[in-house]
């Protein structure tokens, strides 16, 4: 099926609710003109999309900001969310190896 030109992400809406009927991607990709493949990494980018959402994770754009690039206080919020949870992370796996280390140290009955 031959069409016009246009984003797969144009196609959201309609992707996710022949998907949410049942539809598969072979399916859904001759309805709307795209291959089975493309529908596949489509909803592979569109599910890690909503699990960083859902995290609270800053969603980026690849590549430099243009001179015209406004940053919202909901992107500030946002990055910051993102970079507490990254400290945390980070703070959280250091806790555990001085923990592994101090019990190294004691069964190897070192102090």
């Amino acid at each position: 099926m031959s069409r016009e030109y246009r984003h797969i992400q144009e196609y959201e809406k309609e992707i996710l609710e022949l998907k949410g009927k049942g539809f598969t991607n072979r399916e859904i990709g001759e309805k709307l003109g795209f291959t089975q493949k493309q529908i596949h990494n489509f909803i592979i980018r569109y599910n890690e999309k909503q699990r960083k959402l859902a995290a609270g994770i800053a969603i980026r754009k690849k590549g430099r900001p243009t001179k015209e690039t406004v940053v919202t206080e909901e992107d500030k919020l946002a990055d910051l969310r993102y970079k507490l949870a990254r400290k945390d992370a980070r703070i959280k796996q250091l806790e555990m190896e001085n923990e592994l280390l101090r019990d190294f140290l004691s069964l190897t009955e070192r102090e």
